[in-house]
C-alpha cells in the first residue's frame, strides 16, 4: 500500500503531459523489457500517452523483489521535446536491488515517438 501510495504522489508532482509539455499532442512509447535466462522476453508493452494523462515516466522493474529500480524515461522524453525531435530509441539497465535468489536484473529497449501540436498563425 505504502508503494502504491508513493507512486500516486509521484504521478501528482509531475503534472499531465499537457501542463509539463504543451508543445506535444501525444507520445508513443514501445517497450520491451528483457531478463537473463532461457526465455529473455518478459514482456512487450505499448503506452500511449495524451494531453490529459500524467507526465510521469518511470516504469518499475519487473524483476520480482527488485527494491528502488525501474526505468525512468523522463529526462529522455524531456531532451528530445526540447531538441523537437521525433522519435528516440535506446536501452536501459534496472540498477535497482534484488534478493539473492533472483536472477541479474532486467533490461529494455525503448523507442519513444513523439507528435507535436500544429503551429497555428
Amino acid at each position: 500500500m505504502a508503494r502504491m501510495e508513493l507512486n500516486r504522489q509521484n504521478r501528482l508532482a509531475m503534472g499531465l503531459l499537457s501542463e509539463r509539455f504543451p508543445q506535444v499532442s501525444s507520445l508513443l512509447i514501445n517497450m520491451i523489457y528483457y531478463q537473463k535466462g532461457a526465455n529473455p522476453i518478459l514482456m512487450r508493452r505499448t503506452i500511449h500517452v495524451q494531453p490529459p494523462d500524467s507526465a510521469y515516466f518511470n516504469m518499475d522493474c519487473l524483476i520480482k523483489g527488485c527494491l528502488d529500480g525501474g526505468f525512468d524515461l523522463t529526462s529522455i522524453i524531456g531532451k528530445t521535446v526540447k531538441a523537437r525531435k521525433k522519435t528516440a530509441k535506446g536501452k536501459l539497465v534496472c540498477h535497482g536491488k534484488t534478493d539473492s535468489n533472483s536472477l541479474d536484473h532486467a533490461s529494455v529497449d525503448y523507442e519513444i515517438e513523439i507528435r507535436y501540436n500544429k503551429k497555428i498563425r
